[in-house]
């Protein structure tokens, strides 16, 4: 059986007693916090919705295989001409947060 690595972010919903107590009787999912405020995740979050809002919830799906079929011409159509996302932070903001990020981290213990 495969393993399953989820990205998650920092959100505290993931982290209370019953989903550590599920991830330790499920030992193949691995997770991985990613640091708080990380854009990247934001974006992804946003493309996300942009298909919840434009493609899920103004359909009619009746089986799994509507959902999924609905998702994959979302997925065909978006890839014809995908908009672009923008990253508003620098190369050099982007590190100084990780600098700070590290600087906090590395008394917490872990």
């Amino acid at each position: 059986m495969l393993d399953v690595h989820l990205v998650m972010d920092n959100y505290g919903t993931h982290k209370t007693p019953s989903i550590k107590a599920w991830f330790a009787r499920h030992p193949r999912f691995h997770v991985h916090f990613t640091p708080a405020s990380a854009s990247w995740i934001n974006q992804v979050e946003r493309w996300f919705a942009a298909i919840t809002e434009q493609y899920i919830r103004r359909g009619t799906h009746r089986s799994t295989r509507q959902l999924e079929q609905a998702i994959q011409q979302y997925l065909d159509l978006n890839n014809t001409t995908p908009p672009l996302f923008v990253w508003t932070k620098s190369a050099e903001d982007v590190l100084a947060s990780i600098r700070q990020f590290c600087l906090r981290i590395s008394d917490a213990g872990h």
